[in-house]
Formats: C-alpha cells, structure tokens, sequence
C-alpha cells in the first residue's frame, strides 16, 4: 500500500475512491440493495468536497479559505435537507397516529419510526418533489408540494424481509384517488393498520371472528382488539372517573337510563364483568347476510357482508389466474381499473378487459388485506379492499413519544410508551 501511494503521489485517493466506488457498486448490485448506492456520496464528500465537518470535534491545522458566515450556513442547511431526505424516502420515516383504528395497540399521539428497509424502499413515483414534505406544502390546505411532469413507474429495492402476517404496516390510502385523483400513488394519504392477510390468504370475519384460512386469527400478547359492547347498569351508570381509569374513550351512553354502547378491549370487558352494578354486557354484531353500511366492499348488491360477518374471500397474488363473470367482478374491478391500469367493460356477453373479451384475469401484482385492531372502529380493507404493493410503504418499529391530549402537565407524555417496539 505505501509503494501503491508513493506511485500515485496526489491520484491516489482518487484512483482509490474509484476503486471503492466500483467495489461498493457491485455489492449493492448482488445483494439488490440500491438503496445503499448513495453511500460513496459521503465517502466522496469526506475526502474531497467538505460540505460538512465530519470531524468537527478535531481542530484542523491548515484552514482553507475561509468560508463566509452566509455561506457555511446555506452549505450546512443544503446537505442536511439532502441526507434528511435520502432517509426519509429510503431508510426511515416519522409517523403519527391521528385515529383510534388501532387503540389500544396503537394509541392517538403515538410517534412512530417506520422503517423503509424491512420490506425494501420504493423508487419514487413523482421525483420532483419539496423535500420533506408528503402531498401538500406547509401552511397551504390544497397546494401540491409536488410535480407531475416527471412520473416514474413502480419499482421496488431489495428489503430485509416480506410483508407477514400481523405486521403493523404503513401504506397509502388506496381510496385516496376517489377525492384526490391529482395525487400519484406515493403521494396518497399514510395510512396505518395491521396485515392480516398476505397473497393467498384466505380470510373471513365470523361474527368479529377473523379466520385467515380456515384457523383463527393467531393473537398476541401485544395485539389488542377492541369491540362494541351493550353495557347496561342498575342505573347508577359509569362516572367518567371509572371510564378513564380503565381507559375508554369511545362509545357513550345511550338514551336509556343505564344504558351504553362502549368499546372495550378484552381486559376491560373482563374488568367490567366483575362490577356489582352491571347487569348485562354483550358484543354488539352485525347479523349474517344483512349489510346495514352501503360502504362495505364490495359495493354489489351481490354480496351481502358486513364489517362483521366478511367473506369468504381470496387475496390476489401476482402471476395468480382468477375466473372472470359477473358475479365477481366488483371484488376485482378496481385491481383491474386503477391499480393495474387497464380498460374494462362489463356487456351483456361477458367482461372486456382491454377490449378483448376474457374469461379470466392473471394479476400483476401482490395484495394485501389490512385491518384495524379496534375492529368495529376502523375504516380498513372491509370498507376499501385489496392494498397492492406498490401502496407499501414500510413496517412500523418502534414508538419515540407518545403524546395524552386528554392528560395535563407532565402527564401528557405517555413515559411508560416511550422506544417501545411496535407489534
């Protein structure tokens, strides 16, 4: 090495980035990480460019030039807006529960770290974009943050691992075209729910029962799934200090003295059950065969479901076949539609997809089915179907703060939440 430097005099960290660079490119290349590509951009920019003092704990001998204050500060500003989004749209994003979908696993204020890796970073779709940002700019309520002149199609980088069954994942919202037909796919609302069913899962909600080919949805100690429940008392009812003891937040009383619709997680109707001064608590379901929510998918009058008696149905799997009639077309039409852009027609001699008529469909990509563990109070894949995966974004790790509106002072911070990992 001190013979290869003194030959090279001054090319010799050139000659050597280059070489690292080609080295590191085809390890990226074997193992389909290329989100790892930009790391020579820091290598190169220690040994050559010095936008930023790596080493600001050592003082330097020789000062170069000297820089303006102005200057430092927009060379400062530049690279940490450039690495905050190369991590942001490749290796880790911050999120925020807004709804109660997931109570009591995931609790309104929860901040989350989402990982873009564990399932592979997506190129994407619209490139020319204002940086850390998602769909709207800040102190707007309708400007786009984004342009459309530039649209690039799904691809997805090699990850740590699938998608399985029970993972909490972070996906855009598939509906969000429905009001928002502007926004590409990667700029549709974040959504976060728990996969239930991966491609080929079979799954079907028995009275709340869910049951992922033909076995009961396999529960952990950390899942938490709530249901509604009719709770009548002796009369003397609930005193808002006992609800929040035993934390619930949702449902209330009802217009009979006595009477509530609360939802309840298993502890608490084991808790509840115990009470001198209930009466009665029961779950609250929908029948089989009567569909009350003219919301729930599919919207045909051709199934009969409801939030929870759902199904039999089939996730799609890429390369899977499926026969076509009319029957089931509203379960497929908007994969073939939207998520896989094609023109479909329904006549009276039978379906045209692409103006050829055919009996079958073979899908292109892989499906999700994702659900909310506060079962009855999520708006989830029995409202809105399939998540394709070019919806994905990335596997929820771990909880860095954890906010109580309702609590006061140092209450707010939920402390016993704080780097809990996400299951």
């Amino acid at each position: 090495m001190k013979k290869l430097k003194e030959l090279l005099g001054k090319s010799f960290k050139v000659v050597a980035f280059i070489f690292f660079t080609i080295l590191w490119s085809l390890f990226v290349y074997l193992i389909e990480g290329e989100w790892l590509y930009f790391f020579p951009l820091i290598i190169g920019d220690i040994i050559f460019w010095e936008t930023i003092s790596w080493q600001f704990w050592k003082r330097r001998k020789k000062e170069k030039k000297p820089k303006s204050g102005v200057r430092s500060w927009f060379d400062a500003i530049l690279f940490a807006v450039i690495a905050a989004t190369i991590l942001r749209t490749f290796l880790i994003e911050a999120y925020t529960i807004p709804t109660s979908s997931m109570e009591k696993s995931l609790l309104i204020g929860d901040f989350l770290f989402v990982s873009k890796v564990s399932y592979g970073p997506r190129v994407p779709n619209t490139p020319i974009a204002f940086p850390l940002v998602h769909h709207t700019l800040p102190f707007t309520k309708n400007t786009p943050a984004f342009s459309d002149i530039i649209q690039l199609d799904y691809h997805r980088m090699k990850g740590f691992g699938q998608i399985e069954r029970n993972d909490c994942v972070v996906f855009n919202y598939p509906a969000d075209d429905l009001e928002f037909p502007e926004r590409p796919v990667d700029k549709k609302e974040n959504y976060i729910k728990r996969c239930v069913g991966i491609p080929g899962d079979v799954l079907e909600l028995k009275n709340t029962d869910l049951y992922v080919n033909g076995k009961a949805q396999e529960i952990t100690d950390k899942m938490k799934n709530q249901f509604k429940y009719f709770v009548k008392t002796t009369g003397n009812g609930f005193s808002q200090r006992t609800l929040s003891k035993y934390d619930v937040y949702e449902g209330g009383a009802l217009p009979r003295q006595g009477e509530y619709e609360l939802i309840l997680s298993d502890e608490n109707y084991d808790s509840f059950s115990k009470f001198t001064y209930i009466q009665k608590i029961e779950k609250i379901i929908e029948p089989i065969g009567i569909k009350k929510d003219d919301r729930v998918y599919p919207k045909s009058d051709a199934f009969n479901w409801n939030v929870d008696n759902f199904g039999p149905i089939k996730v799609p799997a890429k390369g899977v076949s499926v026969d076509l009639n009319i029957e089931n077309i509203a379960l497929y039409k908007r994969i073939i539609e939207v998520y896989e852009q094609n023109s479909l027609e329904i006549k009276q001699d039978g379906i045209y997809v692409n103006g050829e008529k055919e009996t079958s469909y073979t899908f292109q990509m892989n499906y999700y089915w994702m659900m909310g563990d506060n079962r009855q109070n999520s708006l989830d894949s029995r409202y809105w179907g399939f998540v394709p995966e070019d919806h994905i974004v990335g596997k929820a790790l771990f909880i860095w703060m954890s906010w109580d509106k309702n609590a006061t002072g140092i209450n707010k911070i939920r402390w016993d939440r704080l780097f809990n990992a996400v299951h």
